[in-house]
């Protein structure tokens, strides 16, 4: 008989990988694809004549105009902005404005400071910098799957192969489908569609996988764990099928309560910890 105390003592704060930081590979690509456009917008960088020059590469190298949005940190092309001469729309993938309207923009905006008075040296440099801070918004994104991802190299070190004896991202009628079960309890006879992470097919059991780490508090933890205890309810007279929930994250103890109500009467749910010690070997294959 688990202790609800000591499982919850071993949940982990974070479960970053290497890779959740920054993807440095979206970043020299999204750097490399406006290269050569920012080396020409170099020359820019100590001019004593900086509009003038600004003037002369629109004028002869147009291309140079999309670089623009991301010396801000904006990656759209429409950028709005107003003072008291009134409302400029500026689009930087095709020229809508005047040239003296992107002048304006430039120096207003501060653009044309930071490169006459040798702010920066390098603008592939600068821009590169730009990105690794712009790639940082998507470690949210990224954390989402981090779970999921940790999940999947334990079922391979388990032994268990990816379209074979587990599957990915299944939902329940896809499950009713491939081992003729009937899931109607989970469904409400068919007019809900529950997707489960991961699918094992045990001996004489199919299990279905939910996974999530939370590093913070907050209403959704609680509602997970009301959705998951009512989703046991609903399957444990099932034989063939069994619910499946493998949870941690610091968060939780926020939510505890809500976690140990689900803990009580779920069999099959478990921790990193539990994952490490081999616990897909030994209660789900």
């Amino acid at each position: 008989m688990r202790n609800f105390d000591m499982w919850l003592a071993a949940f982990r704060p974070s479960i970053a990988d290497y890779k959740y930081y920054v993807n440095f590979e979206k970043v020299f690509s999204n750097v490399a694809a406006i290269r050569i456009p920012l080396n020409i917008l170099n020359s820019l960088i100590g001019s004593k004549r900086i509009e003038d020059d600004f003037r002369n590469i629109l004028a002869n190298y147009p291309e140079t105009l999309k670089c623009i949005p991301i010396l801000l940190a904006k990656r759209e092309y429409d950028i709005m902005a107003m003072d008291s001469e009134g409302q400029i729309d500026f689009h930087f993938k095709k020229m809508n404005c005047t040239i003296d309207d992107y002048v304006k923009f430039m120096r207003k905006t501060g653009l044309f400071d930071l490169m006459e008075n040798h702010i920066v040296n390098n603008l592939v440099d600068y821009v590169t910098g730009v990105e690794t801070g712009l790639d940082s918004n998507g470690r949210k994104n990224r954390g989402g799957h981090l779970m999921e991802n940790l999940v999947e190299c334990y079922l391979k070190k388990a032994g268990l192969k990816k379209g074979f004896s587990y599957f990915k991202e299944m939902y329940i009628n896809e499950i009713e489908s491939k081992w003729n079960i009937d899931l109607s309890s989970i469904s409400n006879d068919g007019s809900a569609e529950k997707r489960f992470d991961f699918v094992v097919k045990g001996k004489n059991t199919i299990y279905g996988i939910e996974t999530n780490f939370y590093t913070g508090g907050g209403s959704k933890l609680n509602e997970t764990a009301r959705s998951y205890k009512t989703i046991t309810m609903e399957t444990k007279d099932l034989g063939y099928f069994k619910f499946v929930w493998i949870t941690d994250g610091c968060g939780w103890n926020k939510a505890r309560n809500n976690l140990k109500e689900t803990f009580d009467v779920l069999e099959h749910i478990y921790n990193i910890a539990e994952l490490e010690a081999g616990i897909i070997s030994k209660a789900l294959i």
